[in-house]
């Protein structure tokens, strides 16, 4: 009984092993890597932005006297120059408010001329003692009232006449007529606003491209930034400004502040029309032959199983504790002729320095010695030179007449913000490499610019051409999805090699 019993649990435990075996134990999990290639080439980084296409100035006029539209001598698109005719307000109120007034001055006339006489004579009687002093104030009294009279009456004749001449209206600026707000027999009313006849720019063979930059991106827009862009109309061309103005007035525009920055373009060939909504680029760094690597490859994150942690050492380094291998930094000082080459380093500088130090240690394990981690830099800057902080001065000062300064003579400087220094957004990044043993090993990389797709890297340990992982893609997944990089893409091939 008890052998049948010991058979029976035997047979049991087998199959539950075999069970086990077979249907419950999973296998060892596996993955697929998709990788990239380092590149070598130029980046630039833009900021985009939209805005409308204006004049440089641009003049409404109006009229401050109320009338009829009797004439129009100018339309749309017509070329007109200062001083021209373009309008004619019916003045026969006008003419009729003239005559009144010259009446009233000389009714005022007549009585300045009769109280003079009457103080004439009352001094001459006051002098005989032949009348009282009451009677010749009274007189004198009379005299200055009718004086003060006479000069009203001729202020409201010259007044009259005014507004009988600004029933003639009359180009300001040489120009083209833009927009026509009125026609003949069309009443208008000056009298609490004046009323906009004719809209005039003066010069459309030079333009503006009034533009909103949103707050997240206006620090890095500076003056004399190239800006290219292109309009619906011509869209096979593109235009080339220059950042002329950047107003500090915010804009709230659904909750988001933004701010207006002005583009001036040459229209010579009369392409540019105002009211033309245009897709704007600025420029606001460039890198030359520098080393780049797709942006994914510095989001990707491995699961951890297959990080080789064999000769790493830590993955991160505080900044504070840097150990015996920091100490080489303080060959780089400013007497170091052939690191500085007559330079001055800045504490901007010294803190990228410190930074390339930390990317070159990890990628050598943290082993290299003062001497090497020395020769290592010296290699990277004869490669490319690093950027230098320049001194950028707050408050910029500039009294220079600009375009869209017309008619206003400011004895005032003009407040500029500072210079976008592309170096002060650098950073750090993580980049990771497939190894002969199949895992992967990180390097860190010291990061510039970035154009949205590929970003700017300086690292030791790598080089234009080698494979960087950018996604991977386990056996156990219940799709093909990129581990823990959404990102990743779907591995085309990009021309060069490597996936994109």
């Amino acid at each position: 009984m008890k052998k049948t019993i010991y058979i029976s649990i035997s047979a049991a435990v087998v199959i539950l092993i075999i069970v086990y075996f077979i249907f419950l134990r999973n296998p060892r999990q596996t993955y697929n890597f998709k990788f990239d290639k380092v590149s070598q080439g130029d980046l630039k980084s833009h900021v985009r932005a939209t805005g409308t296409i204006n004049a440089v100035t641009s003049v409404d006029v109006g009229t401050q006297v109320s009338g009829i539209i009797a004439r129009l001598y100018a339309d749309f698109n017509s070329i007109v120059r200062k001083g021209q005719l373009i309008a004619q307000i019916d003045s026969t109120f006008l003419v009729q408010s003239v005559k009144d007034a010259e009446a009233n001055l000389e009714r005022a006339r007549a009585q300045y001329a009769d109280s003079k006489r009457n103080l004439e004579r009352m001094k001459a009687l006051l002098e005989r003692g032949l009348d009282s002093q009451l009677n010749y104030d009274a007189s004198l009294t009379t005299y200055e009232s009718n004086e003060a009279s006479l000069k009203s009456a001729q202020a409201a004749l010259d007044r009259a006449k005014i507004n009988l001449a600004y029933a003639t209206i009359y180009a300001p600026i040489d120009g083209v007529v833009t927009n026509r707000a009125v026609n003949v027999g069309q009443t208008v009313a000056a009298s609490f606003s004046s009323p906009t006849l004719f809209t005039i720019a003066n010069d459309l063979k030079k333009m503006q491209v009034q533009t909103t930059v949103d707050e997240t991106d206006i620090g890095k827009i500076s003056i004399e930034q190239e800006a290219t862009f292109t309009v619906d109309a011509y869209p096979e061309d593109k235009f080339i400004g220059t950042v002329s103005q950047i107003r500090l007035a915010p804009q709230s525009i659904q909750n988001v502040v933004n701010y207006i920055v002005i583009v001036d373009v040459d229209n010579d060939q009369l392409k540019l029309m105002p009211g033309m909504t245009a897709t704007v680029t600025i420029l606001i760094a460039s890198s030359n032959n520098v080393m780049q690597v797709s942006n994914m490859a510095l989001r990707f994150q491995p699961p951890s199983d297959i990080i080789d942690t064999t000769n790493s050492g830590p993955m991160r380094r505080d900044s504070t504790d840097r150990g015996k291998n920091a100490e080489p930094f303080s060959n780089f000082q400013p007497g170091d002729q052939s690191m500085q080459n007559g330079r001055q380093f800045s504490q901007d500088d010294r803190a990228r320095f410190r930074v390339l130090m930390d990317s070159i240690q990890t990628a050598h394990g943290n082993n290299l010695s003062r001497e090497e981690l020395r020769s290592e830099m010296q290699k990277i800057m004869s490669q490319r030179t690093i950027r230098m902080t320049p001194v950028v001065q707050q408050n910029q000062t500039k009294t220079k007449k600009k375009s869209y300064n017309y008619g206003i003579t400011s004895n005032f400087p003009e407040y500029q913000k500072n210079a976008y220094v592309p170096s002060h957004q650098s950073g750090r990044g993580r980049i990771w490499i497939l190894k002969s043993n199949g895992l992967l090993e990180p390097v860190f990389v010291r990061t510039g610019i970035t154009d949205g797709r590929y970003t700017e890297i300086t690292a030791a340990k790598l080089k234009p051409g080698d494979q960087v992982v950018i996604g991977a893609t386990s056996n156990n997944d219940s799709g093909s999805g990129t581990v823990q990089n959404p990102l990743a893409g779907s591995g085309q091939q990009r021309p060069g090699g490597g996936f994109r």
